[in-house]
């Protein structure tokens, strides 16, 4: 018969007297209740009783029966129901033939209520014994009716009857799920009656069988007793079976919602949410709970590595000042040496064991420990067995430890998930958040108001090139420490890259408040030790925009924070908020960045030429080859624009081959002219790094058939002195070549004699702040004579840029200055101007070795 033992459906019902089932479900136990008693009353009442003493011993043997019957359970499955089938069919159809009605329904009330109340099943007490009346009543009035009916075999009518008893038990339990909100879907129903119907058919026929056996063939009993054992056997692995997968079915719904719940570490910026975490374990107890048929599941969790542990219970409440999580190390029944599975009793267990088992109001309990490979990760407590009064049993230790196998699992998978998570977010030097967790941490859009504020440690390349990467890295800690004692743990902060920091801020207090305070806490001397080291930052902020109207991303406000910080930076000043023109700037920037190598293939990019004069004679020398830039967009380009733009990305060795190429070029035409004039190209930085330069400069010289020291290279002191391990041997190679180099801005660098007698350079050039100031200040006058001199005491060629003035010319002739450059002479002048300004301007007269002599007219 099917019973109404639990209803424990396992994401839902519990299986316990203080569980309220609520009124409905009280109403139809009634009905139930009323319904059996009357019906059986109205069928003693019908029947004709015989008592005599011989059916006393009938009477004990067909109640031992029905116990047996209820003994032999098996359990089964349909959806996330279970159901328990017993073995009642057998003395209900025996009784049929043997007792009257009286005595079979007697001892089915008194084996079934007692083997229910021994379940402690105290809840279902009135509609069980409704149902315990109505499966005896029920077959006796079918075996009544149909009894008379001559063609139909006795036999078939206990068949009918029982199995309508069957029947009518099934369409009771699923009115009772029913009442109580658990109603199955058509196709569980038609698997319950289904499942229902075969165990009771063939249960009955055999018991038929068996009966017709015993009583018409000699020792038939012993036959019966053979074939009942086997059969019994059979009914058990049936049962077995339906256990297996109904168990499989639930450490697969365990791992899964395991497996759904998020990390126990923490998420992007905070740790999740206690009560989330919480339910969606009480959620994995309660499927432990109905699976084993516990009356408690406490969970012990162990949720990182300082030990920390976290207690969930499912099920009935722990005693009053019961906290187990407190005496995690000092509890006797989570003491848990290996993996064994400890089983206790509070009559048979120790002291320590049984005043452990009072402390939890629990009468006995199974402990398994959750562990992986290198370390405890939990505990699963299970207390008092709810549906069978024999207690804990042997299936329950092995599938309580085969479900803490997968928890073990599991939950060490979702710990390195979560290590994971935490390192994909986070900073592993610093511990604070990184870019993808800045941007995690502070949602797809910003809210009204949001503020996200950059900030740039300054001096951190310095400090790691002169002391190293640890003292460095030692420098970011401390400061990312800093800004996380200014702002709170609350706000998000995080380490972009480098020495450079984001915040996301509210917007409650002023940001150029907290920008300072930031400022100061960041510039503050870092000690290390015996080391001080001084520091200085740039911070940029923006702010979304409230009169814009637009949804302003996380990543669109890093960037405009980003170009206030690169304003400030190139300003020189502390902080400053970014402002929408500061975007154009850089965007014009970065067009002209992604544009320049197609400009140069267009011909856009144009070499200028400014001519170069000797002072006493008046010769013309040369020229310096000057780069300019026809934008179609933004029009005339000078280098100031784009040249450390270019640098900055890589394309300068694309600029300075193309001037050389123009420069040189230049100098053949001029060759072929019968002229003999050298051009000066201004070299980057970066191209003084470049080991192929001084072969690529060989390369088109020798292709072009130009002498080497008609071409000058013009380098700045802060350029050499940049890398000079790398410059210097680019340098002497390029003088070996015969390449004239010059040093340009002089006076302005290291200046110093012992740096310029180690370069291999023939000429310097005054830097024309000098040359401008020589009128109206003292110093500067006095700082031209003194690099004159010096130039010259070295046997060096003496330049002065920046000519502008008559004045100017004439001091400079008087300080014995070789060469003369300037407006004063001319501006630079594009190719096609440059031959009719040569023609007007100069006097062409016969020179040496061939070549002719131009003079500067005026």
């Amino acid at each position: 018969m099917v019973q109404q033992r639990e209803f424990s459906e396992r994401a839902g019902w519990r299986t316990h007297a203080e569980r309220v089932y609520g009124q409905g479900y009280r109403r139809y136990s009634l009905f139930v209740l009323a319904l059996g008693v009357l019906g059986a009353l109205a069928l003693w009442l019908t029947t004709e009783v015989h008592w005599n003493t011989g059916q006393i011993l009938p009477a004990l043997l067909i109640t031992a029966g029905f116990v047996l019957a209820e003994a032999c359970t098996t359990d089964i499955n349909v959806g996330r129901i279970d159901y328990t089938i017993s073995l009642t069919a057998v003395p209900i159809a025996i009784g049929l033939f043997t007792l009257p009605f009286p005595i079979v329904l007697a001892a089915h009330l008194v084996s079934g209520l007692a083997i229910q109340l021994g379940r402690r099943a105290f809840t279902h007490v009135l509609y069980n014994a409704g149902v315990l009346c109505v499966e005896i009543a029920l077959p006796f009035l079918v075996y009544r009716l149909l009894s008379p009916v001559q063609f139909l075999p006795s036999w078939v009518v206990v068949v009918l009857a029982v199995l309508a008893s069957s029947l009518a038990s099934t369409g009771l339990g699923l009115g009772a799920l029913q009442a109580v909100g658990a109603g199955l879907r058509m196709r569980q129903v038609a698997s319950l009656g289904a499942r229902t119907v075969v165990v009771e058919i063939v249960a009955t026929m055999l018991t038929v069988a068996f009966y017709g056996v015993v009583r018409e063939v000699a020792w038939g009993w012993l036959f019966v007793a053979l074939l009942a054992g086997a059969m019994l056997a059979m009914f058990f692995a049936y049962g077995q079976l339906f256990r297996e997968q109904r168990d499989l079915g639930a450490l697969a719904n365990i791992s899964l919602e395991v497996a759904r719940r998020r990390g126990a570490g923490p998420g992007p910026f905070e740790e999740d949410g206690r009560q989330e975490i919480d339910a969606q374990w009480a959620r994995v107890g309660e499927q432990i709970r109905d699976q084993i048929g516990a009356d408690r599941i406490v969970l012990h969790l162990v949720e990182d590595d300082n030990e920390a542990v976290r207690t969930v219970i499912a099920g009935r409440a722990l005693p009053e000042g019961c906290q187990p999580e407190e005496f995690w190390r000092e509890d006797p029944l989570l003491q848990l040496p290996g993996t064994e599975v400890r089983y206790h009793r509070r009559r048979d267990a120790a002291e320590e064991v049984a005043a452990a088992l009072r402390g939890r109001g629990a009468h006995e309990a199974l402990v398994v420990p959750l562990r992986n490979s290198a370390r405890l990760l939990g505990a699963v407590e299970a207390h008092d067995k709810a549906s069978r009064w024999r207690g804990f049993g042997r299936a329950d230790i092995r599938l309580l430890r085969t479900i803490a196998n997968h928890l073990s699992t599991a939950t060490d998978n979702q710990r390195l998930v979560a290590r994971l998570r935490h390192d994909a977010y986070h900073d592993p030097q610093t511990g604070l958040l990184n870019r993808p967790g800045f941007l995690a941490a502070a949602g797809e859009q910003v809210g009204e108001g949001a503020i996200v504020l950059r900030a740039d440690l300054d001096v951190l390349s310095g400090v790691s090139d002169a002391l190293g990467q640890v003292w460095g890295d030692r420098m970011v800690v401390t400061a990312g420490q800093r800004l996380r004692d200014q702002l709170g743990q609350e706000v998000p902060l995080a380490r972009i890259e480098g020495g450079q920091f984001a915040v996301l801020l509210d917007g409650s207090r002023p940001p150029e408040e907290i920008a300072e305070r930031l400022r100061s806490a960041l510039t503050a001397t870092y000690t290390f030790g015996k080391l001080s080291v001084e520091a200085e930052a740039y911070l940029g902020f923006a702010r979304v925009l409230e009169s814009s109207g637009e949804e302003t991303d996380v990543t669109t406000l890093l960037q405009r924070a980003d170009v206030a910080l690169r304003t400030a930076r190139s300003s020189a000043e502390s902080v400053r908020e970014h402002s929408p023109s500061m975007g154009s700037v850089f965007l014009r920037r970065f067009q002209l960045v992604t544009q320049f190598r197609q400009a140069v293939d267009r011909g856009e990019v144009l070499a200028y030429y400014q001519p170069k004069v000797a002072l006493g004679s008046k010769q013309l020398l040369g020229f310096e080859a000057l780069v300019r830039w026809r934008h179609p967009e933004f029009g005339q380009l000078s280098p100031d624009e784009f040249v450390p733009a270019v640098e900055a990305t890589g394309l300068i060795d694309v600029l300075t081959a193309f001037v050389s190429e123009e420069a040189i070029k230049r100098i053949r035409t001029w060759l072929d002219n019968g002229l003999r004039m050298g051009v000066s190209v201004n070299l980057a930085v970066r191209s003084l790094g470049d080991d192929t330069l001084p072969d690529q400069v060989a390369e088109a010289l020798e292709r072009h058939g130009v002498p080497a020291e008609l071409l000058t290279f013009e380098i700045t002191e802060s350029g050499v002195m940049a890398n000079p391990e790398r410059a210097l041997p680019v340098l002497r190679r390029l003088h070996a070549l015969g390449v004239v180099l010059a040093l340009d801005d002089f006076g302005t660098g290291y200046s110093s004699l012992a740096y310029l007698r180690q370069l291999p350079v023939d000429e310097v050039k005054i830097d024309k702040s000098f040359v401008q100031g020589m009128g109206t200040d003292l110093g500067d006058l006095a700082v031209v004579r003194s690099i004159v001199e010096l130039g010259h005491s070295l046997g060096l060629h003496v330049v002065a840029e920046g000519v502008e003035d008559d004045l100017s010319r004439e001091a400079l002739l008087g300080m014995d200055c070789d060469v003369a450059q300037g407006y004063l002479i001319s501006r630079p002048l594009p190719e096609d101007k440059l031959e009719p300004w040569i023609r007007a301007r100069t006097l062409r007269e016969p020179g040496e070795c061939g070549a002719a002599r131009l003079t500067l007219l005026s």
